[in-house]
């Protein structure tokens, strides 16, 4: 098991090395993916000589990932499963079907990653996508993982692109932390910690007009003042006038 693992990082470490240039099709998630590996010392290192090229970095971050790189982090089956519930299972006999695919994919210690990777892919014109990822983020036993779900939620957020960029990569986001309210104002009150966490540790930031419809819950009671404070900040913070006309 340990030499098949070294032949497969020394596969990936020549690939991005050699052929850095195919490699930038995989898009932002390359990046997300990369910084899940600094734990590994030939990752740690490849990250090292991409953070003093950040040019590299920068081409990375303004490609959206095809969906067809995303689903390579689930297997054929669950992608079937996931296709299934998502086309052809009603309202009523969601929940049962939901616990079912969570016990055969995303029960098992080595399984629970797939949870991140679902929600970066999840696309769905049957059941609202917000409604799924807020599933999937309550799937997500350990922290590691619900982080990593979180991060993958809010990735397209940090650098999207009005040119580039389809406004659906941003819509579950929005729709899960507004229609959380009020019945589950604390996931939506997790998110925004969240999300302003991830702004500090970000040097892109979020764009502007990607968070517009989001006055709601700057002035929604049931949050926390200094939350709502904070986060108003956040959607405004280029727009003093307008933060001020929110408080």
């Amino acid at each position: 098991m340990d030499s098949l693992k070294s032949a497969e990082v020394g596969f990936c470490i020549r690939a991005l090395r050699e052929q850095f240039h195919l490699c930038v099709a995989i898009g932002r998630d390359l990046v997300r993916l990369l910084q899940d590996l600094v734990s590994v010392p030939e990752f740690r290192r490849l990250w090292e000589d991409l953070l003093i090229r950040p040019s590299d970095i920068s081409r990375l971050y303004r490609r959206s990932t095809p969906a067809e790189y995303l689903l390579m982090g689930i297997t054929p089956e669950m992608e079937t499963r996931m296709r299934f519930l998502l086309s052809q299972v009603k309202t009523g006999s969601r929940r049962r079907y939901l616990e079912w695919f969570a016990g055969k994919f995303l029960r098992r210690p080595e399984q629970e990653a797939a949870a991140v990777d679902l929600v970066r892919l999840l696309r769905s014109d049957v059941v609202p996508r917000w409604m799924m990822v807020g599933w999937l983020l309550t799937a997500c036993r350990k922290n590691y993982f619900a982080a990593g779900a979180k991060l993958a939620l809010f990735y397209d957020w940090l650098f999207f692109d009005e040119v580039n960029d389809s406004i659906m990569n941003i819509e579950p986001a929005i729709l899960l932390m507004v229609n959380s309210v009020p019945e589950y104002v604390e996931l939506t009150q997790t998110l925004m910690e969240f999300l302003l966490l991830l702004v500090d540790h970000y040097d892109e930031g979020v764009e502007e007009g990607v968070v517009q419809s989001l006055d709601a819950l700057s002035t929604c009671s049931l949050i926390s003042p200094a939350l709502r404070e904070s986060f108003t900040r956040l959607i405004h913070g280029s727009n003093p006038a307008q933060a001020q006309a929110v408080d």
